[in-house]
């Protein structure tokens, strides 16, 4: 399973109130091309970031779930984040991370996360549930025991390279941040 068909499957699992951080690169467009929707945030530009914006938008708003889509690369630029989440435990934080093992949005380079178990690295910052998927024929069950743990709960997938990219995500910067701020406000508390 490669990218693109992890989230064709994931997309449409997603609850309409569900408030959804994508990491840069591929992983917002495939999820802009997917589902775009105002309580997307695409973080377009910065790699490493979206776990620490998702944490700061489950702090905020403990009501709402949370799901960040993050890449390996992008969480092993920003380790640090994961210690913060199993810090302040927001209950409503699910932190999904797609590994395969590179940065494919910027050329494929090799990322090492092959080397890091980064599920253990969640447990033991905190994370109440990590899980890992293999296997396609696991990721909707997983997905459901995922989803049905208090946050914070942190779900590797593992996936294969390659795939066609998504269109890019059409959207300017200031669009996705004022739609987002938007419907936050719009979501019942």
């Amino acid at each position: 399973m490669n990218r693109l068909e992890a989230m064709t499957i994931l997309a449409p699992m997603l609850e309409k109130d569900d408030v959804v951080i994508s990491a840069n690169g591929f992983m917002s467009r495939d999820l802009c091309h997917l589902s775009d929707r105002h309580s997307n945030f695409y973080m377009i530009g910065s790699m490493g970031l979206a776990s620490s914006i998702g944490v700061g938008v489950a702090l905020g708003n403990p009501r709402r779930r949370v799901i960040v889509f993050d890449g390996d690369g992008n969480i092993l630029m920003n380790l640090g984040s994961l210690v913060v989440v199993g810090a302040v435990r927001p209950a409503n934080f699910y932190h999904v991370v797609l590994d395969n093992e590179s940065h494919e949005s910027t050329g494929g380079q090799p990322t090492y996360s092959n080397n890091v178990d980064l599920t253990g690295i969640a447990s033991l910052s905190g994370y109440n549930r990590t899980l890992r998927v293999e296997q396609q024929s696991e990721l909707e069950p997983k997905w459901a025991d995922f989803l049905g743990a208090t946050g914070p709960s942190f779900l590797l997938i593992k996936i294969s390279k390659g795939g066609p990219p998504s269109p890019r995500v059409p959207h300017s910067t200031t669009v996705i941040r004022d739609r987002f701020a938007s419907a936050l406000k719009r979501l019942p508390s």
